[in-house]
């Protein structure tokens, strides 16, 4: 679940992910279960819980774990009440970071942010100061040493995609989020395997960060989402991919 910023990072984040699969499931199970909650139990007529079950086959997450979390959701077994939030803050060195939260206890979670973004050198922004840098688009990232952009794209293009583009070997597609599942599913009908699939808050530009900054950002990143109430960690750092190092 890792926020978006250059897809090229977030492949080279890969083993890292794989290692938190477990939590990598919980956080998928909370976003079907409110998907389930809000907008009811069947993905047919159900566009937010259509695109979470995406993102849980591709996560491989077991049939018997999604109905549940749909059941949770609507209320056929006993589960938690989320709420949804959304922080706006800044990382240090004045990057544009959003934190979407599903919390059962709203109070921990302001806490909990609050005291990282803290720690890290980060500060909370005023609503609105840092979403007007993001937009919504569906973000499909496929490995540029298997399939041609070319090929990619004549497909993406047809089925409704905005935009492809490599982005150091990863060819990445871009949609509006209306046309996401479209996409994805001729990609997937086509027996293309994706490295990564989402609707994403996606920057408008990405600011340029030099290796010691961009390890302090990285790492305010990963506390951010190891923490349980945080679904989502969005930014708009072009992070150098030894950072940290």
């Amino acid at each position: 679940m890792s926020g978006h910023s250059k897809w090229a990072t977030i492949k080279h984040k890969k083993g890292a992910a794989d290692a938190k699969r477990g939590q990598m499931f919980t956080k998928l199970i909370k976003e079907i279960s409110i998907a389930a909650r809000m907008g009811g139990g069947d993905p047919d007529t159900n566009a937010r819980l259509r695109t979470a079950i995406l993102k849980a086959k591709a996560a491989n997450m077991p049939k018997d774990n999604v109905e549940r979390a749909i059941k949770k959701g609507t209320g056929e077994l006993e589960g938690s009440n989320y709420e949804e939030l959304v922080y706006e803050g800044y990382a240090p060195g004045g990057i544009a970071i959003l934190i979407e939260v599903l919390t059962d206890n709203k109070n921990r979670a302001a806490a909990e942010v609050r005291n990282l973004l803290t720690r890290s050198g980060g500060t909370l922004a005023t609503s609105n100061a840092v979403m007007r840098l993001f937009a919504r688009k569906g973000v499909i990232s496929l490995d540029g040493e298997k399939y041609t952009e070319d090929k990619v794209m004549e497909l993406a293009l047809e089925a409704g995609a905005d935009d492809i583009v490599d982005e150091d070997g990863e060819i990445v597609v871009y949609t509006s989020p209306d046309a996401f599942e479209a996409v994805l599913t001729a990609i997937n009908n086509a027996g293309m395997e994706t490295d990564g699939a989402e609707i994403s808050m996606v920057p408008e530009t990405y600011v340029d960060v030099e290796k010691d900054a961009g390890g302090k950002v990285q790492k305010l990143i990963d506390r951010l989402e190891e923490s349980d109430d945080v679904q989502n960690v969005y930014h708009n750092a072009n992070i150098p991919e030894d950072a940290g190092e």
